[in-house]
């Protein structure tokens, strides 16, 4: 096997590298290929630099930046030569070709068909117009006659429909009878509503009425009873009382009969005055203590009756605040009474005008289903 010739190469204009150039013919590669244009962007820039430099170093510069114009306009025209004048290149445009050549011929195809499909269908048309304008001529005779027809029952409708808005008119009177009775209906609904919640304000009113009239009563009966037995107590402490009084009396009694027996003793001493002198002087202090017993007694038995006398007016206080609570409870439960008599009174009242709205919303539906 031959061996493979080695790649030409030239300088880069840069850096001066060697730079592979191409095989085949073409503008040969100024620049190192192989850095990403780096060497060529280099290149210009050095060449901007210098491209307004008085003298020969800025025409230079000025004359190579031409240069690389020109090189990058042949490298474009090169490649678009190669790409339009090589054989694949003409292959592509041939093969381009012939497909717009191919879809021509069959647009032709297509067209021509086409025309020949109009022309089938235009002959067709032609026979099914010639049918349809003899179907029409029928058609017309029996339009005709359908009008006829159609007149006559449009005078039959005619008659209907004066029957009908007199049926109408008279109907619409029957619904403004019914709508008439109905709002007569509906009112008296709402007066039997506003009667019944009238009666139900009564009838709570009552009931918190009854109940203070309850509770009343039960603080009544309780003043009552406590009135007894502050009358009871009262008349347990005027017995007492009266016990100890006739207590001091047996004392005072006692007390009156020691005096005398002092006296008759006083008497008989001053008769043996000589004898019992110091008998004498023992009697008159028995004495003295006899006149304080008596005196306590007596205050005692002051004391005692002004206790009573209070106790006595303490129990006929007691007495009237027992008989004016028996009073109060009489009058309650006559008032207990009596309003029960109105709840009951006003529940048979309630009970009515539940009859009464029940049978006024039957009424109205009734009537609904009447007017429907």
């Amino acid at each position: 096997m031959d061996a493979q010739p080695a790649p030409e190469t030239r300088p880069c204009a840069h850096c001066g590298r060697d730079v592979p150039q191409r095989a085949g013919a073409g503008r040969p590669f100024r620049y190192c290929r192989d850095n990403d244009g780096a060497c060529q962007r280099a290149s210009r820039n050095s060449r901007m630099r210098h491209r307004n430099a008085p003298g020969l170093p800025g025409q230079v510069a000025r004359t190579w930046e031409a240069v690389d114009r020109l090189d990058q306009i042949v490298e474009t025209l090169t490649e678009a030569l190669h790409a339009e004048l090589s054989p694949t290149g003409v292959e592509r445009q041939l093969a381009q070709l012939r497909a717009e050549t191919a879809a021509q011929v069959a647009a032709a195809h297509g067209e021509r068909d086409e025309a020949r499909r109009d022309a089938e269908e235009a002959a067709a048309s032609a026979t099914r117009a010639r049918r349809e304008a003899g179907t029409a001529t029928a058609e017309r005779d029996a339009a005709r006659q359908r009008a006829e027809r159609a007149e006559a029952e449009a005078a039959r409708a005619a008659d209907r429909a004066a029957h009908a808005e007199a049926a109408r008119d008279e109907a619409r009177g029957e619904a403004s009878a019914a709508q008439a009775l109905r709002v007569q209906a509906e009112r008296d609904r709402d007066s039997a509503r506003h009667e019944l919640r009238t009666v139900r304000a009564e009838l709570d009113g009552e009931r918190r009425r009854v109940a203070d009239l309850t509770a009343e009563r039960d603080a009544a009966r309780t003043d009552a009873e406590r009135a007894t037995r502050s009358a009871a107590e009262a008349l347990a402490r005027a017995e007492q009382l009266r016990a100890e009084a006739d207590r001091a009396r047996t004392e005072a009694g006692d007390a009156h009969t020691a005096a005398e027996q002092a006296r008759t003793e006083a008497t008989a001493a001053r008769q043996g005055q000589q004898a019992a002198e110091g008998a004498r002087e023992r009697a008159d202090a028995a004495r003295a203590q006899a006149d304080a017993a008596c005196a306590e007694a007596v205050a005692a038995g002051e004391t005692a009756r002004r206790e009573r006398d209070a106790l006595a007016t303490e129990l006929a206080a007691a007495r009237d605040t027992a008989g004016a609570a028996e009073a109060r409870l009489a009058e309650l439960t006559v008032r207990l009474a009596a309003a029960e008599a109105d709840r009951d009174a006003a529940q048979r009242r309630a009970g009515q005008l539940a009859d009464q709205v029940s049978d006024l919303a039957s009424a109205l539906a009734r009537l609904g289903t009447r007017t429907g």
